[in-house]
């Protein structure tokens, strides 16, 4: 195993993350739970998605993707339309072009309504994002329509904290 895989997987498994998220949401007749942890690592973030009661299709490949993002808003809140709209937009920064956004994550890839993502960015460290919102939407992103990637309803939402402990 290569030594920044081990450094990384150490990481998770033998220290609190900086920060964290607890996912909560509707979509169909699913109730969309989760979790996300962010570990400071190396020069970024190191993120860990665990999240149930996602919309399954119950064709044989039943594999769906959902749009993933760090969003600007600090709260899940929002109106009868839109449960969610407080979450503002997508996390930038630096006022970069869709998909280059801070916020703009790797999709969520769904199987049988569960996902488990864990993967590593440089796009921001996690003390930049605890007051953000990470935000899950019904349908990939795009990584093309300006200026989300057209990734659809929001469906589940977390307010990012920071871990005191």
């Amino acid at each position: 195993m290569r030594k920044e895989l081990k450094e990384a997987l150490s990481v998770i498994l033998h220290s609190l993350p900086d920060a964290y998220a607890f996912l909560y949401g509707h979509s169909r007749d699913c109730a969309v739970n989760g979790t996300v942890f962010f570990y400071s690592l190396w020069d970024g973030t190191l993120m860990v998605a665990d999240v149930t009661g996602l919309p399954a299709n119950d064709a044989v490949c039943n594999g769906q993707m959902f749009g993933f993002h760090i969003h600007e808003g600090s709260r899940c809140s929002g109106d009868p339309e839109d449960p969610f709209a407080d979450t503002k937009g997508h996390f930038n920064p630096l006022d970069c072009r869709h998909p280059y956004h801070a916020g703009d994550l790797p999709p969520l890839m769904g199987a049988r309504g569960y996902a488990l993502s864990i993967f590593y960015t440089d796009r921001f460290y996690p003390e930049e994002i605890i007051g953000k919102t990470v935000v899950i939407h019904d349908m990939p992103d795009d990584f093309h329509t300006q200026p989300s990637g057209n990734s659809g309803t929001k469906i589940a939402c977390g307010e990012i904290k920071e871990n005191k402990m």
